[in-house]
């Protein structure tokens, strides 16, 4: 192994060994490379949210000027059942060329490679300084990355291009889907079930509302721009959960309902909330309101995550393309933090080490071969840099 490589994979098993779950702190993870980075010459700064319960790390190597290249990352890792997993998940092994552990892909792998670089690019960068963007609860709604972003304009950096690591088996990836995901809750009246029309059940109103996400869903096909490259081309609606009601007899006075967007155009997410909006208040709610004054139902936005949209003139996707050599690029259906970067005014790409159909799932695992790609490109970077 060259000296990056055994580095970058030493890296990668503590930074597994942090079981940095969503609904847990990142913390000690952002601490412990925040001191691998300033070790290696870096500028931090860690962005707590307002309860101290997770942070943001935010690192630079070079000038503090505008227009820096990003390396980003998100630090927490989706939950893992050590019943399903062949070894611990939070214990990172290596067999036949596979690094396995929660995270290895997904996207640890690639902030090893990173950090593991930093001192390189410390010896190399001159002008245009590269930053390190390591993000919390990405795996949640993108809350970090949108926290970070206000940090970041709140001290006036506007860094120009950012490079996403998730794993796309280090194919580039110019744009993909937003994601939109809501909580409608019903509150109605309970009662006997041998006297329906005395109650309001919830259930059965939730039970509308999810036929009406199902003729959203249909109507959605029929507005996918020309051209769409996506898979499939239209935005798509998903119904996750309907959960309500107690027992077999009682009318159920509450009841929820989980569902979620995934929009090809912002357009399209305003179609689905305008459409939602006048069907309650025209439909569902007086007919609930005349039984029980009382009910209601009230929507949750769990998390509206901007998609990255192509466009003709990127320099991330320049830059990553001419180092990599890649001849082509492609969209995704999942979500990542990059349409964020985006809209603050950055271009933005991803291409990272590992597959996605590795993702989220037990023995997870990136490929040696993939993390020596990775350190390939990122080496290119700092001889790009230092020119």
């Amino acid at each position: 192994m060259t000296t990056q490589l055994s580095d970058t994979v030493a890296l990668l098993g503590d930074l597994i060994a942090f079981p940095t779950v969503s609904e847990f702190s990142n913390v000690d993870m952002i601490s412990y490379l925040a001191y691998r980075l300033e070790e290696a010459g870096a500028r931090v700064d860690i962005y707590h949210d307002d309860i101290g319960h997770k942070a943001n790390l935010f690192a630079t190597i070079g000038p503090e000027v505008d227009g820096g290249i990003v390396l980003s990352g998100h630090s927490d890792v989706v939950p893992a059942d050590a019943n399903d997993w062949v070894s611990d998940p939070f214990e990172m092994i290596e067999h036949e060329g596979r690094l396995y552990g929660r995270g290895t892909c997904d996207m640890k792998g690639f902030i090893a490679a990173a950090t593991a670089m930093a001192p390189i690019f410390a010896e190399r960068v001159k002008d245009r300084p590269v930053h390190f963007a390591f993000t919390y609860d990405e795996e949640v709604g993108c809350f970090g990355a949108q926290s970070l972003v206000k940090s970041l304009k709140s001290k006036g950096l506007r860094p120009g291009v950012a490079v996403i690591g998730e794993p796309t088996s280090m194919r580039i990836i110019e744009g993909h889907k937003g994601c939109y995901e809501y909580t409608t809750r019903f509150s109605g009246l309970a009662g006997h079930g041998s006297a329906p029309d005395r109650g309001v059940n919830a259930v059965e109103y939730a039970v509308r509302y999810v036929n009406r996400l199902l003729e959203l869903k249909d109507a959605l096909r029929a507005r996918a721009p020309a051209g769409s490259r996506f898979d499939p081309p239209w935005t798509t609606i998903n119904t996750g959960s309907l959960q309500g009601g107690v027992a077999h007899n009682v009318i159920a006075g509450h009841a929820e309902v989980q569902w979620e967007m995934r929009p090809v155009q912002t357009s399209d997410a305003d179609f689905v909330k305008d459409d939602l909006r006048d069907y309650c208040f025209n439909q569902l709610l007086p007919a609930m309101k005349a039984v029980c004054p009382d009910a209601d139902i009230v929507t949750e936005v769990i998390g509206e995550v901007e998609g990255l949209e192509p466009v003709d003139e990127n320099e991330a996707k320049d830059i990553v393309m001419e180092l990599t050599g890649a001849n082509s690029v492609d969209v995704v259906p999942f979500g990542t933090e990059a349409g964020i970067f985006q809209s603050f005014g950055m271009s933005s790409v991803i291409c990272g080490p590992g597959s996605i159909d590795q993702a989220h799932k037990p023995d997870e695992f990136v490929s040696i071969g993939q993390l020596q790609q990775c350190l390939d490109m990122l080496d290119r970077l700092g001889g790009k840099l230092a020119a």
